[in-house]
Order: C-alpha cells, then sequence, then structure tokens
C-alpha cells in the first residue's frame, strides 16, 4: 500500500506536536545519567533496560507507565533537563524535523533545589542551543528548525509523584484529592502565563496528561480558562483511555485547539452517560464539529497500540475514519523511548496499513506546520508554513511523487 521510499518519508520536512520530553530521552543518556547520580536501574545495559521496562509490547497502560518512573528519576535537576532536550531536538532534526513542540509536566521536576522558572530554563536553554547550532548550516530552501514548549498539567498524581506534589499536599491537608489537582493544575497555568509574559522562554501551550479514566476535565475548567483568557494554545489528552464524551469535554469545557490521540472518538461503546440520547447522532455531531473547526489531532500510532492491547492489528485504528471523514491530523511519536518509535517510523505505519493518497499526505504534514502553536506572528508563520510547502514540493518533484 506504501508508495513513498523511506529516503522520501525521511526528507519531508516533518512536525512533532506530541512528544514527551520524559518519554524520550536516549537509553544511553537514561544509564549514564542514572550512572552519575548514583540512581539505581533495573538494568545498566540498554538490551537489559529494553527486556525489563521498555518494551515492544505492552500488557496495558499501566506497564507503559512504569517506564517514566526511570525516566522521571534521573530528570531532577537542570543539566539532565537541559541535555536531554537537547539531544531530542538533535534526535528530531536528523529526521527530518523542523518544528518540534516538546511536553512535560514540570511540577514532576520542581522540588527545593530546582524552581519552575528554573525546569522550565533548562528545558528551552537545551532546545535552544540546539535550534542555534542546527540553524547555522540550513540553505536557504530549507525550513529552519524551530520548537516550542507544552506544558502539562496532570489528571492525576499523589505525593509520591514528585517532591513539589508531596509538598502540596502537606499544605493543604483538609482538600479532597480533586481540590489538590484543580489547585495545582491552576498554579500551573499561572506559572505558565507569567513565564510567557517576563521571559523569552518559550511556552506555547498547556495540556492535561495523564490518568484519563476517572479524572475528567471538569476539574481543569479554571486553570483552561485562564490561560485561554492569556491567548495561550490549548490541547488536551483526550479519546485515548475515555471515548467521546472526553473529547467533547476537551472541546467545549477546555477551549481545546488540538486534541492528543483521539483514538476512541468512533466508539460508541465507551460512551456512558444517559444523557447523550441517540449515541451514533452524537459521535457524526462531534466529529462534524471537529471537522468545521479544523480541530486537529495528534494521532500516535505505536502508543496507541501498546497502550490498548484489545487493537490486535493497526488497520482497526480509528485513523481510517478520521481520514475518511477529512478531519486534520498530525502523525506524532508520544514518546519515542517508551514506545521505541520515530516520527519517520510513525509516517511509515500510517503509509503501509492505510490508504493514504500523495494529495492526502501532504495535508498531513502541512497540518502539522498549520496546526502548530509557533510563537511567532501569524504574518511569520504563514511564511514558514509556505517554506515547509515549497520545500515538500521541492522534494515530491525529485522523488517523482505524482498527485
Amino acid at each position: 500500500m506504501n508508495r513513498y521510499s523511506e529516503d522520501f518519508i525521511r526528507a519531508i520536512p516533518k512536525t512533532d506536536l506530541h512528544v514527551h520530553l520524559d518519554g524520550s530521552l536516549r537509553l544511553s543518556t537514561l544509564i549514564e545519567l542514572a550512572r552519575e547520580r548514583r540512581i539505581e536501574l533495573p538494568s545498566y545495559t540498554e538490551a537489559g533496560m529494553n527486556e525489563l521496562v521498555f518494551k515492544e509490547t505492552y500488557k496495558d497502560l499501566n506497564e507503559y507507565l512504569e517506564g517514566f518512573y526511570w525516566t522521571g528519576k534521573v530528570l531532577q535537576d537542570a543539566e539532565a533537563l537541559e541535555r536531554t532536550a537537547y539531544e531530542l531536538a538533535y534526535d528530531n532534526f536528523a529526521e527530518g524535523v523542523r518544528y518540534l513542540e516538546v511536553r512535560f509536566a514540570p511540577q514532576l521536576h520542581i522540588s527545593k533545589d530546582l524552581s519552575f522558572e528554573a525546569v522550565m530554563a533548562a528545558v528551552n536553554r537545551g532546545l535552544c542551543r540546539a535550534r542555534t547550532e542546527i540553524n547555522r548550516n540550513i540553505p536557504e530552501d530549507v525550513p529552519p528548525f524551530d520548537y516550542g514548549i507544552i506544558v502539562c498539567a496532570m489528571r492525576f498524581f499523589t505525593e509520591k509523584f514528585s517532591e513539589y506534589y508531596k509538598d502540596l499536599y502537606r499544605l493543604l491537608p483538609y482538600s479532597t484529592q480533586e481540590e489538590v489537582i484543580r489547585i495545582a493544575s491552576l498554579q500551573l497555568a499561572k506559572a505558565a502565563v507569567r513565564l510567557v509574559s517576563e521571559s523569552d522562554i518559550q511556552i506555547v501551550g498547556f495540556d492535561l496528561a495523564g490518568s484519563e479514566y476517572g479524572y475528567p476535565a471538569s476539574a481543569h475548567e479554571e486553570s483552561y480558562d485562564y490561560v485561554h483568557k492569556h491567548f495561550l494554545k490549548k490541547t488536551v489528552h483526550a479519546g485515548e483511555a475515555y471515548g467521546p464524551e472526553s473529547i467533547f469535554q476537551a472541546i467545549t469545557k477546555l477551549h481545546a485547539d488540538r486534541i492528543g490521540h483521539g483514538l476512541h472518538l468512533f466508539d460508541e461503546a465507551m460512551i456512558f452517560s444517559e444523557d447523550v440520547g441517540n449515541k451514533k447522532t452524537y459521535i457524526e455531531n462531534l466529529v462534524n464539529y471537529i471537522a468545521e473547526n479544523r480541530t486537529t489531532i495528534e494521532v500516535c500510532l505505536t502508543s496507541n497500540l501498546q497502550t490498548s492491547p484489545h487493537i490486535k492489528d493497526i488497520r482497526e485504528h480509528s485513523l481510517k475514519k478520521m481520514l475518511d471523514h477529512k478531519l486534520s491530523v498530525t502523525f506524532c511519536t508520544d514518546n519515542r523511548l517508551v514506545s521505541h518509535t520515530s516520527v519517520s517510523r510513525e509516517y511509515g505505519l500510517a503509509l503501509d496499513n492505510f490508504d493514504i493518497s500523495p494529495s492526502q499526505l501532504k495535508d498531513i504534514v502541512i497540518y502539522g506546520f498549520k496546526r502548530s502553536f509557533s510563537y511567532k506572528p501569524y504574518t511569520e508563520k504563514r511564511k514558514y508554513v509556505r517554506q515547509a510547502i515549497n520545500y515538500y514540493e521541492k522534494l515530491e518533484k525529485e522523488f517523482h511523487i505524482a498527485r
């Protein structure tokens, strides 16, 4: 089914709008950082870590998430954060990614020795340093490398997640878990907005990540209202472990500009509210709303197959229905290390298993640039998108891709 060569896929200008910093370390770096910081790992070899932690397949989402325990342990100082961000930028550039939006939850890294501002500055420093080095040698007709940072609020956490959360629970002993989660989310929203106004750190968006089932978006309405009023772009993990109602909440309650995953958008069996009425009509209306508003879905094929083992064949993924309904989609990695993937691999998976025409492929690539949360003024962003389109069309001719 794939009519495109690996060289073409690698060469075309791409984006990754959904990639978690703490899920995308180089495995060699993780081991090195652990040794330097005297952190005990299940194994100190790449083969051992891949056998015990970062597997090709996982039995469920909980097993998938176990790897973040180890990556989180080594990302508790500015040097480690800067290094991993720097390396992530280079790893993406090496496979043709020209625009990258890195996301992570800063509150997982804040401690008495590392403030929110210090965490964000370290990650920004690594990405900025890589961008400067990369763009020194970029030809004029090639889109330069650029990036943005998305901060993630957590749907769920306990005091064991980080020193920051431990202190928060200690300071709020009479609050319910939902109240603590709401406060943490709003604090992050206010911190992000303030840092955008007071620094050149390239925070471009706000996200809601973590356990979706049982932890609704309603606890985060206040924080999303806050960033919305301050013109920060918004994406939400939704439809990954829950159904269409979660996506509806993300759009209507959290003003989502993009949806992370959206895997179960078409799944009637995952609608549980009695207020919905006709489930088929509900989904049709939701899909039409998403299509008309060009709400882009950040599709992560490998990750979805690993966290949803009930999907036995990739062709059962809802991507086909998304394409049939002309939705705006962009291919993303989610977690390069945990899922053993890359942007080029995600494109290859899609093209090998779904009938994607040359014109559809071009649209998917360009959606990534158009629907990015770029910090640039609109006029400059338009020029950047046009540069990406021109370069893509040049490569189509070089590789004899007929549309």
